[in-house]
């Protein structure tokens, strides 16, 4: 009984915690939601900028050492 008991303990406790985080969780209200998809936004804006000016050094860069 007790080898049992080990077993589904682990699983036991997970489901708790996960009733619990389900319960904690709330919907973001508008002015979250705008700041979260803002903050998202630039991030894609900055990583996008940081991908086009590296291509943009690296193109003259191949092109020197390929030689075409």
């Amino acid at each position: 009984m007790d080898q049992v008991t080990k077993v589904l303990e682990p699983g036991r406790q997970f489901s708790k915690d996960s009733v619990r985080l389900v319960k904690r969780c709330t919907k973001p209200d508008r002015k979250e939601f705008q700041k979260i998809a803002i903050a998202t936004a630039i991030g894609f804006c900055i990583m996008g900028f940081i991908g086009f000016f590296v291509k943009l050094i690296h193109i003259p860069i191949n092109n020197i050492i390929v030689g075409s």
